[in-house]
């Protein structure tokens, strides 16, 4: 499914206790999806099962974002990163997602999970949305896509390093303000 609907700009919500749930197979292709994510995301259970999940990726969403997701899941560990999702009519909506490796019973990777909670909306407009449209201008500067996500790639790890924060650190930084202050001293 190629997600070509035109962008509305509008943004839509879900509750503070609703957590939008998918899992996918090893290649990124939906499994299962529970009722919140088929409700905010428009579609039905039928539209996306089989579907790569990207096809809900938003265009304002930073490709390599989406990079260092990969790279972390695919060592075997969680991620936690903000993220911008477009709905089936061309809406938008933000989360907090949680993501993580499936392992079946010998241990090895045979999927991923994703849980999905609002995001703290200070943190989106203060942080996050700032820090997506620098990486997004340094992607749109190159023709070549996989040129621009890694340039913009190494302009968020050249950030991270600066820092001296893993991409967890300063997502977890931005949740807990004081855990930041607490590393900084």
């Amino acid at each position: 499914m190629d997600n070509q609907t035109e962008l509305t700009g509008n943004e839509v919500f879900f509750e503070k206790d609703d957590i939008i749930v998918s899992k996918t197979d090893l290649k990124g292709k939906i499994t299962y999806v529970n009722g919140t994510f088929l409700v905010i995301a428009g579609y039905t259970e039928e539209e996306t099962l089989g579907q790569p999940h990207n096809f809900i990726r938003h265009p304002d969403m930073p490709r390599c974002i989406f990079k260092l997701l990969w790279q972390t899941l695919q060592t075997g560990n969680e991620v936690f990163a903000y993220v911008i999702n477009q709905t089936k009519t061309g809406d938008h909506y933000w989360v907090l997602a949680h993501v993580t490796p499936s392992l079946d019973s010998n241990g090895q990777i045979c999927g991923y999970h994703s849980n999905r909670r609002i995001p703290d909306p200070t943190v989106l407009n203060t942080d996050i949305k700032p820090l997506y449209r620098k990486l997004l201008e340094e992607e749109a500067k190159h023709t070549n896509i996989k040129e621009g996500m890694n340039a913009s790639l190494k302009i968020i790890t050249d950030q991270l390093a600066e820092a001296d924060l893993t991409y967890d650190e300063f997502i977890f930084s931005l949740i807990n303000p004081k855990d930041q202050m607490s590393k900084a001293a």
